[in-house]
């Protein structure tokens, strides 16, 4: 698939998106906000989802403002979501379900990075029930309206940050011991053998269904704020200093989940990421990841044990 990376890939790649369905989660800030922007500047349709209703209603704000002074009247909404508490989820999936009766594109782009040692509202490790549970049961609660158009496409937000995560089977959710870039690592991990596994999935039954997954490199976001930078104004600033250093801006970051959410030419299972040195900055390409978000067995695994913690079951796609 080199043919798909012989020229710079930009957001005017993008084309016009009138018609189209877009929902981002923790779309209030840094990458997802930037996602919906370039869509809403498009024409699309598009649904924040967002979990702190304040700061949901400050971006909506924000992005019909910018929107609107580039000559474009956004049709934007919001939807209330904490992808940490299956409730949530839920109520948020049936909102989304009563008000389109399909989605062309779902970016599951929410999440937490490196905190403390938490649990969800029910009971997970934070950083996998976060990153990775609460987006596979509200990624299977919508394939309804992702079947819907004949054509819908999941993208999974990963990170570099896989490549040092493990499916620890025994340790899944830190039963055992809690590290936090293990944990962190894991639940992005998870993201790939969860986006992969559902291409699989649907091509085997042959739904119309496209998954895939993408990264922002090293990106200036709010996780930021997360790491053992964050929590002090040194610290953050420090950060910021390093991801511009040698990273890029969350706007820049977005580029690659633009790419996998839009690019005719990818057909499912593809991972895209920037093209520069480590991956933490440039224009997006197709990446290679880490061979092990591509192990069937742990995949089949984390499939099987998503549907059982979290009572959802994507195994109703059908053509």
């Amino acid at each position: 698939m080199d043919h798909l990376d012989s020229t710079p890939w930009t957001p005017d790649a993008m084309g016009r998106q009138e018609g189209r369905t877009v929902l981002v989660t923790g779309a209030n800030s840094g990458l997802g906000f930037h996602v919906a922007t370039e869509f809403a500047r498009r024409g699309a349709d598009v649904l924040l989802a967002c979990r702190n209703a304040e700061r949901g209603r400050a971006a909506l704000a924000q992005l019909r403002a910018e929107v609107r002074d580039s000559g474009v009247d956004p049709q934007v909404e919001l939807v209330p979501l904490d992808v940490a508490d299956l409730a949530s989820v839920r109520r948020a999936a049936s909102d989304v379900l009563h008000r389109r009766s399909g989605i062309d594109v779902l970016v599951n782009n929410a999440g937490v990075m490196v905190p403390p040692f938490g649990r969800t509202a029910d009971g997970f490790e934070l950083q996998v029930g976060t990153n990775h549970l609460g987006h596979f049961a509200f990624t299977g609660l919508l394939l309804p309206a992702l079947l819907a158009g004949g054509g819908g496409r999941v993208v999974s937000v990963a990170s570099v940050a896989h490549t040092f995560g493990r499916l620890d089977r025994e340790n899944y959710q830190s039963e055992r011991s809690y590290r936090k870039w293990a944990a962190y690592g894991r639940s992005k991990l998870s993201n790939l053998l969860f986006a992969f596994e559902l291409q699989r999935r649907a091509s085997a039954v042959g739904a119309p269904l496209v998954s895939v997954a993408a990264h922002p490199g090293l990106s200036e976001t709010n996780l930021w704020k997360m790491t053992p930078l964050g929590g002090n104004r040194v610290g953050e600033a420090l950060g910021q200093v390093l991801g511009r250093a040698v990273g890029q801006s969350a706007a820049l970051g977005a580029w690659p989940l633009l790419r996998a959410a839009t690019d005719p030419d990818l057909a499912g299972g593809e991972y895209v990421g920037p093209g520069g040195r480590q991956g933490w900055r440039g224009f997006p390409v197709l990446v290679p990841a880490a061979p092990r978000a591509y192990d069937t067995s742990d995949a089949a695994w984390l499939w099987a044990r998503s549907v059982e913690w979290t009572g959802v079951d994507p195994a109703e796609l059908s053509v």
